[in-house]
């Protein structure tokens, strides 16, 4: 069974922030070797493992509670999913204050921007992204498609 090919997704970040710390750690390295004084080969190597490891958890948390994805089978938003039958209407203005934020958060990550939603059961929940106008044409898109399915 193949999955959904995605209408819109945001990765939360990339894997590739990791290079930044073997990177740093070769310009430490490197700037030793300039100045013709003692190279410090383990330590910048530890440096490198060190800076490594502890971003390695900053990126799999980002993966985890930033990302989102809309499918044709509905709205992934961090750790919650909504199908898409549940989306009842993608609101062009922010959801009224007070509503839910989706994805498990208090409050909508800094950089995101709003989307708000009416759910078919009448609750308002705001939705987030870093292309805030992106995610609302693909939701727009996914109900529409699914009220002329209807």
């Amino acid at each position: 069974m193949t999955p959904e090919p995605a209408l819109y997704a945001e990765p939360g970040v990339g894997w590739t922030a990791l290079l930044w710390a073997p990177l740093f750690s070769l310009a430490g390295l490197l700037a030793e070797l300039a100045t013709g004084g003692p190279v410090h080969w383990l330590a910048w190597i530890l440096v490198a493992a060190g800076l490594v490891a502890i971003t390695v958890p900053w990126v799999y948390a980002r993966r985890r509670y930033l990302s989102l994805e809309v499918t044709a089978d509905g709205y992934r938003q961090g750790r919650e999913t909504l199908e898409a039958a549940r989306i009842a209407e993608v609101l062009e203005d922010d959801a009224p204050v007070g509503a839910r934020v989706l994805g498990g958060g208090w409050t909508i990550p800094k950089k995101h921007g709003e989307v708000g939603l009416k759910l078919e059961d009448g609750v308002f929940v705001r939705a987030w992204a870093k292309e805030p106008d992106a995610l609302r044409e693909a939701l727009q898109d996914l109900v529409r498609a699914r009220t002329t399915e209807s």
